[in-house]
Parts: C-alpha cells; structure tokens; sequence
C-alpha cells in the first residue's frame, strides 16, 4: 500500500523518470569497457567529475589491461595521485589488471565483476548497465539511497547492499537494469539533499513532497 492507501505498481509510478532517463550514459566518461571497469574502481568515495579530470592523462599512459598490467605501483600511483584513497585503489587495479590481462577477457556477470578488487555490487551493477547486459541487480549510489526512501519506495537505509535488495524485492525486474541510474540521475538533479521539488516529475507519488512540502 502507498501512502494513497492503493495497491502500489511502482513501475506506471516511476514510468515519467524511467522515460526521461532511459539510456542515459553514466556520468563518468568513459570510452569502453576497460576504461569503465577503471574508472568504477577509483570513483568509490570520490566524485565521477574528478575521475574524469584525471582519466584523459590515466589512458593515453594506460590504453589496456596489458599495459597496466606490466606497470608498478610507484611508477602508477602519480598518475592517480588526486583520488581519494589511491594508494588502496592503484593495488586493486594493478591485481585486477594482471588477473584479466586482456581487455576482451573482463568479466561482464555479476559473479565474475564481484570477484575482483575493489568491484562491489554497485560498481557491478553499473558496468552491466553500461555494457548492456542483462540486469542482475539494481544501481544504489549514494543518491539513490538517498532518494528510493523519500519517495516512498522502501524505508531508510545506510547501507547500499541493504538499499538495493530492498529494491529488487518491490520493483519488477524489466526495470532494474534502468530504473538504479534513473533513480540516480533524478537524485543528481533534482532531488539533491536540499531538493527542487517544483522541479520533479514525481511529486503526485512522492512520499517526502505530499507529507512534508506540501502540508507546509
């Protein structure tokens, strides 16, 4: 039941976003797969525009796999030097790089990302996405853990794995491989911590705007 007291069908409720936001590249600019798998890596706990100020100078360095994976860890930490926790980051990928070695060879499943360094659920979930696989999980970033309860989708929650389990117990499964990133793209533009309201295509099936703003 929904804060309407009807039966729920988030899938027609979420549709407008699901329209506006269908096939809407990742923010991080990436130009394939490697570069993605990279970029998904050094983006945990800092910001996709970051990544992508650092990633022209990475990958002229570093077109491949195989050319990372024949570097060391001092010779490629400078070029990596401004992301957060890079120290860590640069093992995970000089591991990941010397594990897969080819580009052609990086896993595109669940339990084949989620095996390597540094690959959480999320970061899967948005390699999937990206490269067109199908969906075995759904996207929860920080805006979406955000976002998902103040609709009114599912209670609150800290932790991302938690977020997204809760999602995929209530939404079909045709929509996860877009529904994370629209979810997500709707919490970077206009549901921000101090959220546009006026600006939303869901404020009739919002929780957060028919309970708070709009008794105001």
């Amino acid at each position: 039941m929904d804060l309407f007291g009807e039966t729920l069908n988030w899938e027609t409720r979420l549709k407008p976003i699901l329209q506006q936001y269908k096939g809407k590249k990742h923010p991080l600019d990436y130009q394939n797969t490697y570069q993605l798998l990279v970029m998904v890596v050094l983006s945990a706990q800092d910001s996709d525009a970051n990544i992508n100020n650092i990633a022209p100078v990475l990958f002229e360095k570093y077109p491949t796999l195989k050319s990372l994976s024949k570097t060391d860890l001092e010779t490629f930490i400078p070029y990596i030097s401004k992301v957060r926790n890079h120290s860590t980051k640069a093992q995970w990928l000089l591991e990941i790089a010397k594990t897969i070695q080819n580009d052609k060879d990086i896993p595109l499943t669940m339990e084949g990302l989620t095996a390597l360094k540094g690959v959480g659920r999320k970061s899967a979930n948005v390699i999937l996405r990206e490269t067109n696989q199908p969906a075995e999980g759904i996207i929860a970033d920080l805006h979406v853990i955000r976002v998902a309860p103040r609709i009114g989708i599912i209670k609150e929650y800290k932790d991302g794995n938690k977020v997204e389990k809760e999602l995929m117990q209530v939404l079909p499964k045709k929509i996860w491989s877009e529904i994370g990133m629209a979810i997500s793209f709707l919490g970077r533009e206009i549901c921000r911590p101090k959220p546009k309201c006026k600006e939303c295509l869901l404020t009739d099936i919002c929780l957060y705007y028919n309970t708070v703003v709009l008794p105001q």
